[in-house]
């Protein structure tokens, strides 16, 4: 097998309690260490992160540490992808954790099919506490999240995105970097001008990558609210709508919205109204119950089914109205971070 240099590039900020398992686990991947380099790039963190990386790097030469100034996820993934020096780039989140074959899977994948240019694992999600178990579930299921593969592990083979890529590094030279515009959605958006410029990313369900899924249902809502904003700034970019299943959750949101206010002017629209959204009640319990056997925990992955497609829809919403309705370049009350 082929050994390229790879360089994993993980943007952090505040993650002390994280950081040094997510290097670990780069580290006691089942590839050669001197065929791997690991570049943090530290958000200006004050929680003593940065002393803990230090301290790591002391003992570990393949570890970088960068100065990420503006504190942003794109910037700091293209401080990164410039100082690298791998032939293969993964991008790792500080929350999240290799499997031990991770980089070995993915290199054969990019070894063997020439026209893939991406190839990434599934989403393992992972809680600490029982409201992020119930996050963790809803986010696993094809109700919450509907047809995003690397999340529900449905199928291996081609798809539209994964989390946490490995990435020819050619790529970067052929469609750019990351959009620093982009508080959220930068890999999304990355991955859909790789496609657009005809070359495939691959899913190995064989493979995943552990993340450590919030565990607030206020965070969470921040977080989907941010994804459905700024996926509508992506399609004003591009314009065009990049994948069908971003709309759903903002057509139930309208759908809410317009049958509430029609429903108090006629009871005819009104009976029509109650009847959909039972439907859509019914489902979640049913998926819901696939998941857990505890009526409790059932009723609370209901709950989080409805912050995830409600903050996503009243996120794009507001998107549009920002971007399209108001020609807004940017909403600097949307560029803090969630977490």
């Amino acid at each position: 097998m082929n050994f390229p240099l790879i360089s994993i590039v993980i943007p952090c900020r505040n993650e002390k309690d994280y950081i040094i398992p997510c290097i670990q686990s780069v580290m006691h991947n089942n590839y050669p260490h001197e065929k791997m380099e690991v570049i943090v790039c530290d958000g200006m963190s004050d929680d003593g992160t940065l002393e803990l990386l230090k301290n790591f790097a002391e003992k570990k030469p393949q570890l970088k540490i960068l100065a990420n100034e503006k504190r942003t996820t794109p910037y700091a993934l293209n401080l990164g992808i410039k100082n690298s020096t791998g032939d293969v780039v993964i991008i790792l989140g500080a929350h999240a954790e290799m499997h031990g074959n991770y980089m070995n899977t993915c290199i054969s994948v990019l070894n063997e099919k020439p026209e893939v240019w991406c190839c990434g694992g599934v989403l393992q999600n992972e809680a600490k506490d029982e409201t992020g178990e119930i996050i963790s579930f809803a986010m696993t299921s094809p109700f919450g999240v509907g047809s995003a593969h690397f999340r529900t592990g449905a199928r291996e083979g081609y798809v539209d995105t994964v989390a946490f890529g490995a990435y020819r590094k050619e790529v970067f030279s052929l469609i750019g970097l990351f959009d620093e515009e982009l508080t959220r959605n930068q890999d999304d958006e990355f991955n859909y001008r790789l496609t657009k410029a005809g070359k495939k990313i691959w899913l190995a369900t064989d493979t995943s990558i552990k993340y450590f899924v919030r565990g607030n249902w206020k965070k969470l809502w921040s977080q989907y609210f941010q994804y459905g904003y700024w996926k509508v700034f992506v399609n004003r970019k591009h314009k065009m709508v990049t994948t069908f299943r971003q709309l759903i959750p903002f057509f139930f949101v309208l759908f809410l919205i317009a049958g509430i206010i029609l429903s108090c002017i006629s009871v005819v629209l009104l009976e029509i109204f109650l009847p959909i959204l039972f439907i859509y009640v019914i489902g979640a319990f049913v998926f819901a119950a696939r998941l857990e056997n505890t009526l409790s925990k059932i009723f609370k992955i209901v709950f989080a089914f409805f912050i995830l497609h409600l903050s996503y829809g009243f996120g794009y919403l507001k998107g549009v109205v920002d971007f399209f309705l108001l020609r807004k370049k940017s909403a600097s009350a949307h560029q803090t971070l969630s977490r």
